[in-house]
């Protein structure tokens, strides 16, 4: 039974016994439920470790497509869960918390993005990922920051585009296509925030480090940076190349596993505006913790839903997505 109270605090928040093991109990609920974890880079470290597949959006969808798992718990925000019901309608789809939005796919309401499509008749609708299952509902094909350069340029050249949420994402995505694609004016809290200043210093400071940064981040920031990429192409750049230091300008959460995989590497988080704060995190992503995860999994909720109406438009062009990115070898 869901209880109210789960209900207005949009989680499970019920007692857990002192002692417990919360990582071993977590496991063994997965495997009595034939459950498989799914969390994305921007998660806690402690999550990451825990889950059974970590990644970024892309790939996230991309395994959800194919988990043979009965139960599928998204650690990460709801957009992600929404995906992953729409492509695995028949399968129970949880995340810990119902409080973990986005600001990408808030900025973003379906009605008021609707009507921006029909004000552009004859455009190709290009969704960014982060985008509410409504949003991506009114959409010719959906992106990820993985895959967006690839599938802008496997359209005609001359093809008319609208793209949505992210104008930061738009604009680089503009810069190096040469398209000029419509852009909807969205953006991400977290990545907005970076300091430009503060960067100029980490260099000064770190003359042989590279910086590394997410194409959400503003224009100013990605002129500092020496790669520009999701978050699956900073961490494999990081992996693969020879420079000991890195100042990354992304969500911190994926310096936890760019530390994993490099021990031996320096890994510095390029901080935001705010003086207070050492490193830019998602306050969202930050919601899903231990105690909210193996509750979920007690009690299988909460779980999403997708009106079937909206999944039946909405998987189109997440399906066109990852068709596109399969031929690509992406």
């Amino acid at each position: 039974m869901i209880k109210k109270e789960w209900l207005e605090k949009g989680y499970v928040d019920e007692p857990i016994a002192e002692g417990t093991d919360l990582k071993t109990e977590i496991r063994n609920l997965c495997k009595q439920k034939n459950a498989v974890i799914m969390a994305h880079y921007y998660t806690e470290g402690v999550i990451q470790d825990l889950a059974d597949f970590v990644g970024d959006s892309l790939a996230l969808a991309q395994k959800a497509a194919k988990t043979d798992a009965d139960i599928i718990v998204m650690c990460g925000v709801h957009f992600m869960g929404e995906t992953n019901k729409i492509l695995c309608p028949d399968k129970k789809v949880l995340v810990p918390d119902l409080n973990a939005t986005c600001s990408l796919a808030e900025s973003c309401p379906a009605d008021e993005f609707a009507a921006f499509v029909q004000a552009h008749p004859g455009h190709t609708v290009i969704s960014y990922v982060n985008t509410t299952a409504a949003t991506k509902a009114v959409t010719d094909v959906v992106v990820t920051s993985s895959n967006a350069r690839q599938i802008v340029e496997s359209l005609p050249a001359d093809e008319k585009i609208i793209f949505g949420p992210d104008r930061n994402l738009g604009n680089y995505i503009n810069s190096i296509t040469g398209r000029q694609m419509v852009l909807w004016n969205g953006a991400c809290h977290v990545h907005e925030k970076f300091s430009v200043a503060k960067i100029v210093e980490l260099k000064a400071a770190h003359p042989d480090a590279k910086v590394l940064a997410h194409p959400e981040c503003k224009g100013a920031v990605l002129k500092l940076a020496d790669v520009v990429g999701s978050t699956a192409a900073l961490l494999k750049y990081a992996i693969q190349n020879e420079s000991r230091e890195f100042i990354v300008a992304t969500e911190s959460g994926i310096l936890h596993e760019m530390q994993k995989a490099c021990p031996e590497k320096t890994f510095i988080p390029a901080p935001p505006e705010d003086s207070t704060c050492a490193c830019n995190e998602c306050n969202y992503m930050r919601l899903i913790t231990l105690q909210k995860l193996y509750n979920t999994l007690k009690y299988e909720w909460p779980e999403i839903t997708v009106d079937p109406e909206i999944a039946d438009k909405a998987v189109r062009p997440i399906h066109r997505m990852l068709d596109i990115s399969e031929k690509l070898g992406l």
